[in-house]
């Protein structure tokens, strides 16, 4: 049985199954891409080399951010209220109130509240929740967590496909821009912690992350980070192969100026073959890459794409070159057509300032080829 791009734990009674990456740990917390310094989970990276365990590293690591965000104070907005009541608050909901057929009371009434249960604190609170139930967490972030629970109280508890539909919809301000980190790992914890479930004595639980998501993530938004005010980078947009529309993709990223579709990308965690290197003069994707990649430019009428790898993790080994921060790359260019497909390799073998290093070489070589192509 292969596990692929999962990594994480599975536990049923006394059995225990732990899948770890073949990246470094303290860049897995990298992929993470929560918007915190290396330094804020060097102890949790740490631990998580230790231990094997990757879920209780990442509760202790939302138990201290979560801790550090509410430290700042409780995040407090307006919500919207409607109810019946014997008195007026607020003002009259008129349209509700007409319906009744002159009878005055209870009245309809509608107000803003001022008020800490707000979507940021329900998700939080949720998480928090849901980390107690984890086993291995040390008592220290426990106690954290609990303390968090007593700061949240007040707050509405929503369930967790309801928390996790609340965090899709938070909208990001000054005000609340300082939840961003937490409500990031609560997102993870929620999203990932796949099975919490009790038979009898016997208790069941996993965790799983899906690294080609979360490759596939971390560059989305590093590359938007980069290229902000030169390019726009649009994931997941969903053009159609066909004239007819009939036929639908989704390149991973699809590059835009000026609302022009100026280039596309493709995101993939793995190389297949682990004999494939960023050679002079060898093409480093796989095959089927390279097609995919083909129809993608054909239909949004470009002549040049990209295929971005993680260097290869099948055997553990750099694809890249000795510096990793250079950027590894190849280039094809299709028979009778003269479309140009390149191959770069991003190098999770080295430090965080490395793979940024990287990163921005990357953001180079795209906006590069851009304005070559504009020219």
């Amino acid at each position: 049985m292969s596990t692929r791009q999962w990594v994480g734990a599975f536990t049923v009674g006394d059995l225990r199954i732990i899948v770890r990456p073949k990246i470094k740990p303290e860049n897995l917390f990298v992929l993470l891409e929560v918007g915190l310094p290396y330094e804020a989970w060097r102890q949790e990276a740490f631990d998580y080399a230790r231990t094997e365990d990757l879920l209780p590293a990442l509760v202790s690591f939302f138990a201290r951010t979560a801790e550090t965000t509410l430290a700042r104070g409780l995040f407090h907005d307006y919500r919207h209220e409607e109810d019946d009541l014997l008195a007026l608050r607020g003002r009259i909901d008129f349209v509700r109130q007409f319906r009744r057929g002159g009878v005055l009371a209870p009245m309809a009434c509608s107000w803003d509240d001022y008020t800490a249960d707000v979507d940021e604190n329900r998700c939080l609170l949720t998480a928090a929740r849901q980390s107690l139930r984890v086993p291995g967490v040390p008592n220290e972030d426990r106690r954290r967590l609990r303390r968090l629970l007593t700061a949240l109280d007040g707050v509405g508890e929503s369930a967790v496909p309801a928390a996790l539909d609340c965090l899709d919809r938070v909208q990001f301000t000054r005000l609340n821009e300082h939840y961003r980190p937490a409500l990031k790992l609560a997102q993870l914890i929620l999203a990932n912690l796949t099975l919490q479930d009790r038979h009898g004595d016997t208790a069941a639980s996993a965790f799983m992350l899906d690294m080609n998501q979360l490759f596939e993530d971390f560059v989305t938004a590093r590359l938007q980070r980069e290229l902000r005010g030169r390019l726009e980078v649009a994931p997941q947009l969903r053009p159609h192969l066909d004239v007819e529309h009939r036929v639908q993709i989704r390149p991973d990223l699809t590059l835009r100026r000026l609302g022009r579709t100026v280039g596309v990308a493709d995101i993939k965690y793995k190389i297949a073959t682990a004999d494939v290197r960023f050679d002079a003069g060898e093409a480093a994707g796989r095959h089927g890459d390279y097609c995919q990649l083909l129809a993608y430019t054909a239909a949004l009428g470009l002549s040049e794409g990209t295929l971005i790898y993680c260097a290869d993790v099948n055997d553990g080994e750099s694809t890249a070159p000795e510096s990793v921060e250079s950027l590894a790359r190849s280039a094809i260019t299709v028979e009778n057509l003269g479309t140009r497909l390149h191959a770069v390799a991003i190098d999770l073998s080295g430090s965080p300032s490395d793979i940024d290093a990287q990163i921005t070489a990357l953001a180079d070589h795209l906006a590069d080829s851009m304005d070559s192509l504009a020219v």
